[in-house]
């Protein structure tokens, strides 16, 4: 059995989720089990939603979020965000060591600890604890420098031109 890697999707530039979904959509076709779980989305509709339901039963989506901290609609106080954060924490480590999973993706992790939802400490503990065999990924900008190191594998997406620049709103299908 080869070893499992840990593999983090950072930088500024989109497309960290959708490498993250992409891995997901060629495991499936080895029929590997993946388990996703998103820290930041859960309280919007979007389209990765809907489409993992078309996965399953090899790939399972948890949404624990509230949804963005801080902007567009939030009211939130950070504490809810916070205890929802520590909660995602708790199922990621329940997925990781149930050995039910070949695959476990941290959906926007990194964003969580940059926003001081959960401590880079916690995120270590996680990646320390998975198998031998499991793979996991971690999403986010602003992954912390001891994540990077602690990584086989890490891309950075680089913006270089976004839409939004020409006041082109997030678009379904593209954004969501």
């Amino acid at each position: 059995m080869s070893s499992g890697l840990t593999i983090v999707y950072t930088g500024k530039g989109k497309g960290k989720t959708t490498a993250a979904l992409g891995l997901a959509l060629r495991a499936t076709g080895y029929d590997k089990k993946i388990c996703m779980i998103q820290f930041i989305k859960g309280s919007w509709h979007y389209g990765e939603m809907d489409s993992t339901k078309k996965l399953e039963p090899g790939f399972e989506m948890v949404a624990v979020g509230k949804g963005f901290v801080g902007i567009i609609d939030d009211k939130s106080p950070k504490e809810d965000h916070e205890k929802v954060a520590k909660e995602a924490i708790r199922i990621s480590n329940e997925k990781i060591q149930s050995g039910k999973y070949d695959i476990v993706i941290l959906d926007e992790i990194n964003y969580a600890v940059n926003l001081d939802l959960i401590s880079v400490a916690d995120v270590l503990k996680l990646i320390k604890s998975k198998s031998d065999g499991l793979d996991l990924v971690l999403t986010g900008n602003y992954a912390k420098d001891e994540v990077i190191e602690i990584a086989d594998l890490v891309t950075e997406m680089k913006e270089i031109k976004h839409p939004f620049q020409k006041g082109i709103k997030a678009k379904k299908g593209i954004d969501f």
